[in-house]
């Protein structure tokens, strides 16, 4: 054989033993899936898996080396390791977590937080100033100014009117007002005339220690003429008519604004008053007023009230003077009891009057009605009007000097409501029944009938009706009205009621249109009392009205003008008899303030 065959043959061995291995490597990749497929269960066993195929790939090219070597002569044994795993991953069961829902369960503990601060030692070049604790001042919706105004004006019947007032103080601590008045007229009738001036000066004092101190000092002198005789053709001297008053005083008063350590509430004051005409006749009086309120809680307290009048008038006759002594004395002692809607006080007064005691009721009840504000009130109260010389002037200025003095003394029983409607209008009604010893009665003197005589009515009962309403809006309105109905009956020893009005209508406004200008106004009505004439013969007044309107406008910043018409009706009624009052009466003037 040449070596051309010899090449071909072992060439067609070669391909034979290529051929041969590529069949056993095909073979061996169709059992290949079942490994692969437990290879693909188990991802945490993927490096044996590899190291398999690659022990699969040297089966393969051994079984080629070895047809090789055949065809070459060479019959040695290939060296083949086989390496068979039955291993199949799985995965362990898993146990289901089941969750209950439960509230969590309330920690009380307290955890102790403990720091450590560290001291601050500060230095600095300035020394502090010390603060000091103050009370809170009371607000008193305004801040307190001093002011000074001074009033002057002129008007018909020769009218002449002067005002001034002052302010001083702080405010806090201490203020003073001081007032002056002058105010003088002339009428038509002969002696018509009528004059007073007056001063007085209030001081308040508040103490470091809860205390209030009040003082208060005054005088005043009223001049008016008996001009009222009748008839008219009598002559007399304008001096012989004169009429009289100079009266001066002094009070002193002490207060607690707040009760004390013992729940103690005290406002004594004590009152002493000067009085005498222009005939020699005097009247010393000293007052002392004594109320002393003791807390219990929130709803109970004991009032006990202690009063002291003392009086001496001095009265000229024809052979030497009389001297009349007026002395009342009564204690007040009370238990109350307050709540939301009920107040009750029940208590006695015990009275000395001139020396003849008396027991005297005073029990009273309050019970709100609704959540508005109405009241429902009712009592049963007894108490005395002191009558003295100054008092009694003060009702009648006509009165001849009195020769006996006597208090009055008033049992009342009523029941009434109070209240209010909305944030504006209040109101108040109350029906009385009362019973009066030793009322005053004011009947003319005989003869020329221009003075009165004091007579006083053993026992007189009166029926009462009065009613009030009110309505304000901020300081730009306010608008009173009153009226009071009386019926007297039961008199024992004098025939009607001289002097006394059976009916009383009364009203008051004030207006602030715009800002500098203000209007206000009065009302008077009164249905006419019985008197009794110089002839001691029983008759009734008319009925009167009497409407009063005034003015105030500003013109500078401190500068006002104002005008005033008294008895704008021009009804010359008579409040007493034989005295008729002047018309229409008109002033105008200025009001000057140094603020």
């Amino acid at each position: 054989m040449n070596k051309y065959s010899i090449r071909t043959g072992l060439l067609a061995l070669a391909i034979l033993g290529m051929l041969h291995s590529e069949a056993q490597r095909r073979s061996t990749k169709k059992k290949a899936p079942a490994k692969k497929t437990t290879s693909s269960k188990r991802k945490t066993t993927t490096g044996s898996s590899k190291t398999t195929a690659a022990r699969s790939s040297n089966t393969s090219d051994n079984a080629a080396a070895q047809t090789t070597r055949e065809a070459l002569g060479d019959t040695s044994s290939p060296k083949v390791v086989t390496i068979t795993s039955a291993f199949k991953p799985s995965l362990k069961t898993a146990a289901k977590i089941n969750f209950t829902a439960a509230s969590p369960v309330i920690d009380s503990s307290r955890t102790p937080v403990t720091y450590s601060v560290p001291a601050q030692n500060l230095f600095f070049s300035y020394q502090p100033v010390p603060i000091s604790p103050l009370a809170l001042p009371v607000d008193t919706g305004f801040k307190w100014q001093n002011d000074h105004s001074i009033k002057a004006g002129l008007g018909n019947f020769n009218s002449f009117l002067l005002q001034g007032a002052f302010s001083f103080g702080d405010g806090v601590k201490s203020n003073t007002i001081l007032n002056l008045d002058y105010l003088s007229n002339k009428g038509d009738l002969f002696a018509q005339q009528f004059s007073t001036i007056g001063i007085s000066a209030l001081s308040v004092f508040n103490t470091n220690n809860n205390n209030e101190w009040t003082t208060k000092a005054s005088y005043r002198n009223t001049s008016r003429y008996f001009y009222g005789f009748e008839p008219a053709s009598l002559s007399f001297q304008k001096s012989d008519l004169l009429q009289r008053f100079s009266e001066a005083g002094i009070e002193i008063g002490l207060r607690n604004k707040q009760p004390n350590a013992f729940n103690i509430s005290y406002a004594p004051k004590l009152n002493l008053h000067y009085f005498q005409d222009n005939r020699q006749a005097k009247e010393y009086n000293a007052i002392l007023n004594a109320p002393l309120k003791k807390n219990f809680g929130t709803k109970m307290a004991i009032d006990l009230g202690i009063t002291a009048d003392i009086a001496k008038t001095t009265v000229p006759t024809g052979t030497g003077n009389l001297s009349i002594t007026n002395n009342l004395f009564y204690v007040s002692p009370s238990v109350v009891y307050t709540s939301a809607a009920f107040k009750l006080q029940g208590g006695i007064r015990p009275s000395w009057d001139n020396g003849k005691f008396a027991t005297l009721p005073n029990i009273t009840a309050e019970v709100r009605i609704d959540q508005a504000g109405l009241v429902a009130e009712a009592g049963w109260v007894g108490y005395f009007n002191k009558n003295g010389y100054r008092t009694l002037t003060g009702i009648n200025p006509w009165i001849s000097q009195p020769t006996s003095l006597l208090n009055t003394k008033v049992m009342e029983q009523y029941a009434g409501l109070r209240g209010s409607a909305g944030n504006h209008l209040t109101y108040r009604a109350r029906l009385s029944f009362m019973r009066m010893n030793n009322q005053p009665l004011f009947p003319n003197t005989t003869g020329d009938g221009k003075a009165f005589n004091v007579l006083f009515e053993p026992e007189l009962d009166v029926v009462q009706l009065h009613g009030e309403l009110g309505y304000t809006l901020q300081e730009k309105l306010s608008l009173l009205a009153g009226v009071t109905y009386r019926q007297f009956t039961s008199q024992q020893v004098y025939e009607k009621a001289w002097g006394l009005l059976p009916l009383e209508v009364t009203g008051s406004l004030k207006w602030k249109l715009l800002k500098d200008l203000q209007v206000k106004a009065d009302a008077f009505l009164w249905d006419g009392s019985q008197y009794r004439d110089r002839n001691l013969a029983t008759f009734k007044l008319k009925p009167a009205a009497d409407l009063n309107i005034g003015a105030e406008f500003a013109v500078m910043p401190r500068l006002n003008l104002w005008v005033q018409l008294n008895n704008v009706l021009n009804n010359r009624y008579r409040r007493w008899n034989q005295y008729e009052v002047m018309g229409l009466n008109v002033l105008g003037g200025v009001v000057y303030s140094f603020r």
